[in-house]
């Protein structure tokens, strides 16, 4: 695109240049991008295609569509705009480096991966191919050359290359130094601080509200992760004190999670149709005290909204596991698992150290009661079950490498994975295969309902976690239905989340510091039955009274941290560490 800071003035040349010259498919081109710039879509999209027929061979035309059509999550159209950019200009990297983007969003990933692999042959140096190739690799299960394209990944990185998006890096690279370097590249490059001029002007505390007004921004307001999580933190907020706002920025999906959310709010507000300037200004103009970002940089965020100040308060939570790397997101919710004090170095963010885990968990969850036996779930009616129901990308060679090592010395054990792509069951069962693990070793799950799912999972034996982006939700599922997982815990925060819940739920035993600790303890709970069985009954015991389920305590402790925020803000104090243990104490 060709920009401007100021789109209106851009907008006025541009029509006074067509009164003159009404055909010229540039200046039409250009008035669309300003347009689009202006949160004016189907005015762009009218006059993308009006330059396209007048000059069906322009490429800019096709390549601008295509990126509007993708903003606006019309996937195939933009599809079919792009093809036609590479049936134009054969030689066009960025067209399938975009293309590949595309695909990727749309989990087409053997079509995301031959147009990666075309960008990369043509232009290898553009902005976040290498990143999106290895990323779509690992959803892939492709991991032939993995190390050397680590080492290649981190050397990038280091010299300030713009190489990859910060989620994709968790699950590739255990070190919070790279992971920050990284997400510091990502948003001065991307999300610069104060990018809309009208909105530069910097927040300052409201005058006194009775409440305390908090923003939730998320894509998430629906049958998601998030909110199996979340639902009952937003019920439990204590209304005489905090005034609770919803800013919807996804799917509005009318099933059951996002109808419960949505009375949990004073306000709960639409806005994923809305331009991110036009929701700043909604929340500005609602006077949003506290805003929290649960996206990050995952699927679907909106980081400008928070890049242009949102509210004079503005803190990361729970959606993205890792530091922001800005200069705008005052705070991150962590704990002392997560981020011991040796690391605040590594995080742009003043951490918020809750006193257990900070994963807020619902105290109860539905459970089907439908009856379920090993065959039912296509697992071996004999046999111990291994299971890892994290997202499939999250496996790397050496934590497979380690699952063929405890495969290997327990006989008869099996590996229970959840995928539902053809092609990446394929490829992990021939790679187990050139390791000699037959293919009956590893069973495949699919999606159901979550109320299932934690039905089913309570079947597996031991949960084998992943490194160096650990269990999240699937870790605290699996430890809500008694089933022990098995961790390695790393650096960073994402690799650290599942020590965070055994800690909560007071079972260290069960986090290792080591690959070689790590195998020995999954082969030694497979063959020692009665050490399984304490550690189980451990657990399920513990489970009753862990604060990791408590989440009214959790909610509380929260409200603790928003109050003091609000009263730093208040008192026209920069954002500080933030201890709620020190607080329940005073």
């Amino acid at each position: 695109f060709e920009s401007s800071d100021q789109p209106n003035e851009a907008l006025q040349h541009f029509e006074k240049a067509l009164e003159i010259e009404p055909d010229d498919p540039n200046l039409l081109n250009n008035l669309a991008i300003s347009l689009k710039s202006l949160g004016q879509e189907d005015e762009s999209i009218k006059n993308f295609k009006k330059a396209i027929k007048l000059a069906p061979d322009y490429v800019p035309t096709y390549f601008n569509l295509g990126v509007t059509l993708r903003d606006l999550k019309q996937m195939e159209s933009a599809i079919v705009n792009f093809e036609k950019v590479n049936e134009l200009e054969p030689n066009n990297g960025e067209s399938y480096s975009h293309l590949g983007c595309l695909y990727f969003e749309n989990k087409r990933h053997n079509k995301a991966k031959l147009n990666f692999d075309k960008a990369f042959s043509i232009n290898p140096d553009i902005d976040y191919l290498f990143g999106n190739l290895l990323y779509n690799k690992m959803q892939l299960c492709h991991w032939d050359d993995f190390n050397e394209d680590v080492n290649t990944l981190i050397s990038k990185i280091n010299n300030n290359e713009k190489v990859i998006s910060p989620f994709s890096l968790m699950a590739i690279v255990d070190d919070p130094q790279v992971q920050l370097k990284a997400s510091q590249i990502y948003a001065n490059s991307n999300f610069p601080k104060n990018s809309f001029s009208s909105l530069s002007q910097s927040l300052q505390s409201y005058s006194h509200h009775e409440k305390i007004r908090i923003g939730y921004f998320s894509t998430d307001f629906h049958n998601h992760p998030g909110m199996h999580l979340m639902a009952e933190l937003f019920e439990n907020h204590d209304k005489s004190k905090f005034e609770l706002i919803a800013f919807s920025l996804g799917p509005d999906k009318q099933d059951k999670w996002r109808k419960r959310v949505a009375n949990s709010f004073d306000k709960f507000i639409d806005v994923k149709s809305k331009t991110d300037q036009e929701i700043v200004l909604l929340a500005r103009e609602m006077e949003i005290d506290i805003a929290i970002n649960r996206g990050g940089y995952t699927q679907g965020c909106r980081p400008n909204i928070f890049a242009n100040g949102c509210a004079p308060i503005q803190v990361n939570f729970l959606g993205f596991p890792g530091t922001t790397g800005d200069n705008y997101i005052d705070y991150i919710i962590a704990d002392q698992t997560l981020i011991p004090s040796e690391n605040q170095k590594y995080f742009s963010e003043k951490i918020v150290y809750m006193p257990d885990s900070y994963q807020v968990n619902m105290s109860k969850r539905e459970v089907s009661n439908k009856p379920l036996s090993r065959n039912d779930l296509g697992l071996p009616e004999e046999g111990f079950i291994f299971t890892c129901f994290n997202n499939i990308y999250k496996i790397t060679p050496p934590t497979f490498n380690s699952w063929v090592r405890i495969l290997k010395s327990v006989e008869g054990s099996v590996l229970w994975l959840y995928a539902n792509n053809e092609d990446v069951i394929s490829n992990i069962l021939n790679t187990a295969s050139s390791f000699g693990i037959a293919e009956n070793r590893i069973i495949f799950a699919k999606h159901v309902p979550v109320e299932d799912h934690l039905n089913r999972i309570s079947k597996a034996d031991l949960f084998l976690d992943t490194l160096p982006y650990n269990a999240h939700t699937t870790a605290s599922d699996a430890l809500r239905m008694g089933v022990p997982v098995l961790t390695l815990i790393g650096n960073a925060f994402a690799s650290r989340v599942a020590a965070s819940l055994l800690n909560s739920v007071n079972m260290p035993e069960l986090i290792t510091t080591s690959q070689d600790q790590y195998e020995s303890l999954a082969i030694e709970l497979a063959l020692n039955s009665e050490k399984l069985d304490g550690i189980k009954k451990k657990l399920i015991k513990n489970v009753e009274t862990s604060p990791l389920f408590d989440s009214e305590t959790f909610t509380n402790n929260l409200e603790l941290a928003f109050e003091e925020m609000y009263r730093r803000n208040k008192s026209q104090l920069k954002p500080d560490h933030i201890v709620v243990r020190d607080l329940i104490d005073t």
